[in-house]
């Protein structure tokens, strides 16, 4: 076993496209230019302000540019009562396992 996975525990496996199948919101973080300049299609853009999502059991996957802001994101809407929110970590990453 990996010495990093021995210290910080097995990460858990997400499966971001069987969430996207069920009716997952793809939440984009990033700012409005970052977001024009190219996003995830079906992705809304709130920089983090989450007034719009209602829901708080609808499926979340949260994104940006590296995936820093979209775990903040992602903390910030758990702490707030959202059950069901994934961090996408980064923009081409979470393409990526959208494929």
């Amino acid at each position: 076993m990996n010495i990093l996975q021995k210290l910080f525990g097995k990460k858990e496996v997400v499966d971001y496209k069987g969430l996207v199948q069920q009716g997952a919101i793809i939440l984009d973080v990033r700012s409005k230019k970052e977001f024009e300049g190219g996003h995830i299609k079906s992705a809304i853009n709130i920089p983090l302000d989450f007034a719009k999502l209602g829901n708080k059991n609808k499926i979340i996957i949260t994104y940006c540019a590296l995936g820093v802001r979209s775990g903040r994101a992602t903390n910030i809407l758990i702490a707030n009562g959202y059950s069901n929110v994934y961090n996408g970590g980064g923009l081409q990453s979470l393409q990526r396992k959208l494929l």
